[in-house]
């Protein structure tokens, strides 16, 4: 029998960012959880930090990939866990307790798990909220929203995920999470206190409006392009409203 949670990590020279990661997994009260890391074929310092970093029940595979997604995809085909998180490197559990508290939530076999975000800078300081925050009840509609959760903070049951689409080359974690609460009898709310600390390095997207084409497409493609359509209609005030704060978050 595996472990409860798959903690899968996509790392390509990210000797910069993955300590606070690691770091983050090693202190967690549950013990109850592999974690993989997928990396790339690293050239700096990655692999001997991963591998210095006592995590008992650590896998790294180290080969060239197609990129991020196939590097996601090959962490879904090895993992074990009941449930999947994806945690990027640079960003972390946002206290020692979260694993133990998702925990507490699987007892009635939710399809997603999901929580909030905080955004802390590069000293691991808290800086603010995720601009849009996880609802109380999660449905497939909310999504029709946007990003309504953070993918790290999406945890999602391993029987019901798909590989992510690789024909999608910037929001293929917007689709999957979408296909995933299509097949979710039920998702569960781990409340307002944050569940994962996302990185917020304070430079816009380079490639921003490209991402922003292909989440317009994809929501077509899940919800009319007549629903899709006024959605983003009814982001322009979201969307003034953050340019006038002076928000860098683009997640």
């Amino acid at each position: 029998m595996g472990p409860l949670f798959s903690i899968i990590t996509v790392t390509w020279n990210a000797s910069d960012v993955i300590a606070p990661t690691l770091e983050s997994v090693r202190r967690q009260t549950s013990s109850d959880y592999e974690m993989l890391i997928i990396d790339g074929a690293s050239t700096d310092r990655t692999l001997d930090i991963v591998r210095g970093a006592s995590i008992a029940s650590l896998r790294v595979f180290s080969e060239p990939d197609k990129g991020l997604y196939d590097a996601m995809n090959k962490g879904i085909s090895r993992a074990c866990g009941r449930y999947l998180i994806f945690l990027n490197a640079g960003d972390a559990f946002a206290d020692d307790t979260v694993l133990a508290r998702l925990t507490l939530l699987t007892v009635d076999n939710p399809g997603v798990i999901y929580g909030q975000t905080q955004l802390v800078d590069a000293d691991r300081d808290v800086v603010g909220e995720r601009h849009l925050r996880a609802p109380k009840r999660l449905t497939v509609n909310s999504f029709l929203n946007g990003m309504m959760v953070c993918h790290q903070a999406f945890v999602a049951r391993r029987d019901l995920v798909p590989d992510y689409d690789m024909s999608y080359r910037l929001s293929a974690d917007y689709d999957w999470c979408i296909r995933v609460l299509k097949q979710s009898p039920a998702n569960a709310y781990a409340g307002h206190k944050p569940i994962i600390s996302y990185l917020a390095d304070g430079m816009t997207t380079r490639h921003h409006r490209a991402s922003l084409w292909e989440r317009y497409r994809i929501m077509c493609k899940h919800y009319g392009t007549m629903r899709a359509t006024l959605a983003h209609l009814s982001f322009i005030p979201r969307y003034l409203k953050r340019r006038l704060s002076g928000s860098a978050n683009r997640q």
